[in-house]
């Protein structure tokens, strides 16, 4: 249906009204030209149906008033939602509602704080709406103070016993760090609905504690015992707080099961968001095989359902695989890639195809118009640095339309110092401060990281101990073995010790073994053997710990040491995994592993390995070289 067919037809019914034809000229009429606009998603005939309105004299019908101002904010022209209020003479308390849920809409958290306080200034009465949007506010923006004055609000206007607002003040706490104050309004709570249980199940979700727990067990026993019955919420939340492992119960196996049982999904606008969670929990356990059958059962496949087993798929090396079913997700089922699926499928594209490949999904995202997206272009630069090619990271991060996050600076930092420029990452990382930008732990281990591979010692220190003392950001694992790693690199290896030694935390084997490759590069084998034994104490079931640290040994003719290392490894039944390296030449994948004589051109292979170590050994061989033979 045309605009112009849905405009005639409201008018032919206004005209059955009156003696004469006069295009929608009745209040209820320019409502439902209103409720047909949203339908048809047209702003032009919402504003058409504005100046009917204007010209009708109906500018102060409060439903009309409302109806529009909300039809802006749908639209993403809150100011013009704004202009509308501005022209009403008296202003109630719904109006004023969806004027601040429109900017809340539209993600303007700032000039919804704004008429709310000029709400409260002006003695409008609040309602449970108006604080149940404003704790939302608190809630996407982080803001645990605004949401403790909501708080207050909500206890002085005796809004506390209504579940919903009760239910958005959790919430709230919860997504700002308060879990415990979360956890006490719960409690005190005079009822509670399947709601209240889902926000407190979610808390624990989303603390980053993914065991499965007796006192969540608990939560979901009370829950049931109060008479109230899980939702697809809830099942999803306990699906996100599995931790997948095998062990005495097999939650996930379990939450499947009921969903199954109880036929949560069907017949539901469900069955897609549970078998997403599914997917993921089977994923995140190793066993996307189990995904997979989930994923094929499934009557209803939108892209969500497609990104989530993909992911799956990637996050479980099988690249492959993951490509072939974004390919079938766009010839079989016609899905189009949403901003997620391409992140998600990166990675495969860049391992698989290298550099042509995230070309490819760059193109592709640039045709979408998806590259204002800044998690795709954080990881496009990821993703171009890895592949070599810092300039196209260095283009999608200095002349992309996206706003740059932490993340984004992070990536850029780290792709400088993947490619040995340190002090291009120093300079990124000081312009990011100039900007405003505090660093986080991933920033400080990236330009540390950088610091190392290019040999830049001060700086790096100057850079750790302002993070520290400035930033007040903790020493985590990841930063101390950066340190070790850029003392150890500039040969320091006394100091790298020392410092091992004041760490606030216990070495991990990250700390050890950059310890260990500093060792390597100066060829102190003392050194390298103590860093060995500690790996070895801390990884024992590790059999690369075991097999360096005989190779250190034999390299030094102490057969007795390698003989003990040996029968510990025989004794712990280990085998090392040998590495594997792997090529795409037209479309095929060459796969290599150590000592392997598998693959039908590895004569060749070998005869070229031959020649470019000679050629690789200087000047003094290369005379020897150009006798050799280029097998093609």
């Amino acid at each position: 249906m045309t605009l112009f067919s849905v405009w005639k037809a409201v008018s032919l019914r206004s005209s059955r009204n009156y003696c004469y034809a006069t295009p929608v000229s009745s209040a209820e009429n320019l409502l439902d030209l209103l409720r047909l606009s949203l339908t048809h998603k047209s702003l032009k005939l919402t504003q058409q149906c504005h100046a009917r309105i204007l010209s009708l004299g109906f500018t102060q019908n409060p439903f009309l008033a409302t109806k529009l101002i909300s039809a802006y904010a749908i639209f993403g022209v809150p100011a013009l939602s704004q202009l509308v209020f501005d022209s009403l003479h008296f202003k109630s308390v719904y109006l004023w509602n969806s004027l601040i849920n429109g900017f809340v809409k539209n993600r303007a958290y700032n000039e919804a704080f704004g008429w709310f306080y000029q709400m409260c200034c002006r003695g409008v009465l609040l309602d449970d709406y108006t604080l149940a949007t404003m704790s939302k506010v608190c809630h996407e923006i982080g803001d645990l103070n605004a949401g403790k004055l909501i708080h207050g609000k909500i206890l002085k206007t005796g809004f506390f016993l209504d579940v919903i607002v009760a239910n958005s003040l959790m919430s709230m706490y919860s997504k700002c760090g308060g879990f415990g104050e979360c956890l006490k309004l719960f409690d005190e709570m005079p009822e509670r609905n399947v709601g209240s249980w889902n926000v407190i199940l979610s808390g624990y979700a989303d603390s980053g504690d993914r065991n499965f727990d007796k006192e969540v067990s608990g939560f979901v026993k009370n829950m049931q015992i109060e008479g109230l019955k899980p939702d697809a919420f809830t099942v999803s939340s306990l699906l996100t707080l599995c931790n997948g492992h095998m062990g005495k119960r097999d939650h996930g196996r379990e939450l499947h099961g009921f969903i199954v049982r109880i036929e949560l999904a069907v017949g539901s606008g469900t069955e897609v968001h549970l078998g997403c969670c599914l997917i993921d929990m089977y994923s995140r356990s190793s066993r996307v095989d189990v995904g997979r059958r989930v994923f094929d059962r499934m009557e209803c496949r939108n892209v969500y359902a497609w990104t989530a087993m993909i992911n799956g798929y990637v996050q479980n090396g099988a690249l492959e695989e993951g490509l072939v079913l974004f390919h079938e997700m766009q010839v079989r089922d016609g899905v189009e890639p949403n901003k997620v699926s391409l992140v998600s499928v990166l990675p495969a594209c860049s391992a698989v195809a290298g550099l042509t490949g995230v070309k490819q999904i760059h193109g592709y995202a640039i045709r979408k118009q998806f590259n204002n997206d800044v998690s795709l272009c954080n990881a496009l630069i990821d993703m171009y640095s890895k592949c070599g090619s810092l300039d196209h990271a260095k283009q999608v991060f200095e002349f992309g339309s996206f706003h740059r996050d932490p993340i984004s600076w992070s990536s850029m930092i780290s792709g400088y110092g993947l490619h040995g420029k340190g002090e291009e990452a120093v300079f990124v990382y000081n312009k990011m401060l100039q900007l405003g930008n505090k660093p986080d732990m991933i920033t400080i281990v990236g330009i540390l990281s950088a610091c190392s591979r290019a040999g830049l010692v001060d700086e790096g220190l100057c850079i750790y101990k302002s993070a520290i003392n400035k930033y007040r950001i903790k020493p985590t694992v990841e930063i101390c073995a950066c340190v070790v790693d850029m003392l150890g690199r500039s040969g320091q290896l006394g100091q790298a010790l020392d410092y091992i030694k004041t760490m606030p935390m216990e070495p991990s084997p990250s700390v050890w073994g950059a310890l260990v490759s500093a060792s390597i590069i100066h060829g102190n084998s003392e050194m390298q053997d103590l860093a060995y034994r500690f790996l070895v104490q801390l990884e024992p079931e590790n059999p690369s710990n075991y097999v360096s640290l005989s190779n250190l040994h034999a390299s030094s003719r102490r057969w007795d040491v390698v003989s003990e290392v040996r029968t510990m490894m025989k004794d712990r039944c280990l085998t090392k995994t040998p590495g594997c390296s792997w090529i795409s030449i037209n479309n095929t994948t060459h796969f290599f592993y150590a000592a392997d004589k598998l693959h039908p051109c590895s004569k060749s292979i070998y005869e070229l390995l031959g020649g470019l170590i000679l050629l690789m050994k200087g000047p003094a061989v290369s005379h020897d070289f150009e006798n050799f033979t280029w097998v093609s």
